[in-house]
């Protein structure tokens, strides 16, 4: 062994790289959260959904559907899907389509 070449294990060849986890969790598994609040909008009202573990493109393909089907606004940032107004019950219903098992969070 080299000078100042001190390993915790015997060599190289026990150093494995852990298999990849699966890209995402299914959506059925998936810990998907809807509430509507007012917190840093200015006092207007926005539908958040979190906890999606999904590619951005499907994402924004999501947020396209729903702002599609509810006729407003709406916005992906940080991993969040916001929508302006409270449109709860229809994010839900979609979500449900897609495969996604959602909660309604809040009040």
């Amino acid at each position: 062994m080299p000078k100042g070449g001190w390993r915790e294990f015997s060599g190289p060849d026990n150093l494995q790289r852990p298999e990849a986890a699966s890209a995402t969790t299914p959506r059925g598994l998936q810990k998907v959260r809807v509430q509507r609040t007012r917190a840093g909008k200015g006092g207007k009202l926005v539908t958040t959904i979190t906890g999606l573990e999904a590619p951005e493109a499907e994402a924004r393909q999501l947020l396209k559907r729903l702002k599609a089907g509810t006729g407003t606004g709406g916005t992906f940032k940080d991993g969040v899907i916001e929508l302006q107004g409270d449109h709860v019950a229809a994010a839900l219903a979609a979500l449900e389509k897609d495969g996604y098992r959602p909660k309604q969070a809040g009040g």
